[in-house]
């Protein structure tokens, strides 16, 4: 999720035309934990893969053979070209191409200090309990908070775990602006230790206590992150940590590596360019049934899809032998069915 002031249009690159499609989301929908039956959604013709809904800052669970999906949720007018977003949504899938569209776990109402705006998020599992993690707009202190909340399945529905923000504003003073302090991405490493990391401009972690809903220890700033925008994502494969985020913007996505957790990290450069008719460039990486993943959103259902009304998109990630990713190919055709 960005914030800047740059208002020039989006980027019309890599655009991406879907077309025959049934959408009736853009107005804001009501509580979607009203609906009481599954839906079952046709993603098999590629990319966007959800085309009923608009859907941006991907982040995925694996858990028990199945992968879950969570996003936020477009809901702007045409009409308004800035981000209006109040709930998550939650999709699961046995095989990266049939998603099951689950009632809506999480709102902005569920966290009684907050006053809106649904941002980017992410889940993970520890001990049975499912802990999400997310950013939105603190009712009471300026600026963009982290809260986490806590259910007993990867569906939820969730609660606030705290009843009060992990992270505020006023914790990172050395960047002067009220939004960076977003993009929660949390990693548990082999060793058992939980890590956050966030950020918008400068890019931060901290460690988790084993209840995964305090700080353990200080807050720190990681360097050596050229042209850090926002969107930190934190993962592993075989012996090095991946550091992806949004680079520049209008967003690419760069990465550093690492054989440490706590770095140093080395700077690798590009492996996405700007994702068709979206300013933004939000990813999470997986991997499920032996192959790698990268989910992430673009702009590209009609007529409105935009900067504002994103779309979540799958396509598949390669590493090289020497453990660097190669560039993304992203594709109307997606991804086939993980057997």
């Amino acid at each position: 999720m960005a914030l800047f002031n740059k208002k020039d249009g989006v980027i019309i690159s890599l655009a991406i035309v879907v077309a025959s499609m049934t959408f009736n989301a853009c107005s804001p929908a009501k509580d979607a934990r009203n609906i009481t039956a599954l839906r079952h959604l046709d993603t098999a013709a590629g990319n966007p893969i959800i085309k009923n809904k608009y859907t941006a800052d991907p982040a995925a669970l694996v858990y028990k053979d199945k992968v879950y999906l969570y996003t936020g949720h477009d809901v702007a007018l045409p009409e308004k070209n800035f981000y209006e977003m109040h709930e998550w949504l939650c999709y699961s899938s046995q095989d990266m191409v049939h998603w099951t569209e689950h009632p809506s776990p999480l709102n902005v109402k569920d966290f009684k200090w907050a006053k809106d705006d649904a941002w980017a998020s992410q889940v993970i599992e520890r001990d049975g309990k499912f802990y999400w993690y997310v950013a939105i707009e603190h009712a009471t202190m300026p600026g963009k908070a982290i809260g986490v909340a806590i259910a007993d399945n990867p569906m939820g529905p969730f609660k606030d775990a705290r009843g009060s923000a992990l992270i505020t504003n006023n914790m990172t003073t050395d960047i002067k602006i009220g939004w960076d302090d977003i993009d929660p991405s949390v990693i548990i490493d082999t060793d058992g230790q939980a890590y956050l990391f966030w950020g918008n401009s400068a890019c931060y972690y901290a460690k988790l206590k084993p209840n995964m809903t305090e700080l353990d220890g200080p807050i720190i700033k990681i360097n050596g992150l050229p042209n850090f925008t926002e969107a930190p994502w934190i993962h592993k494969h075989g012996d090095w940590y991946y550091l992806s985020y949004a680079y520049q913007f209008p967003e690419k996505l760069a990465y550093a590596m690492s054989k440490n957790i706590n770095g140093p990290w080395e700077f690798k450069g590009l492996f996405n360019e700007l994702a068709g008719n979206s300013n933004t460039n939000h990813q999470a990486i997986i991997e499920f049934k032996d192959k790698s993943y990268i989910i992430y959103h673009n702009g590209a259902i009609p007529p409105n899809g935009g900067s504002f009304r994103r779309s979540v998109c799958i396509d598949y990630l390669y590493y090289n032998d020497d453990g660097s990713i190669k560039k993304v190919v992203m594709t109307t055709e997606g991804v086939k069915e993980a057997k």
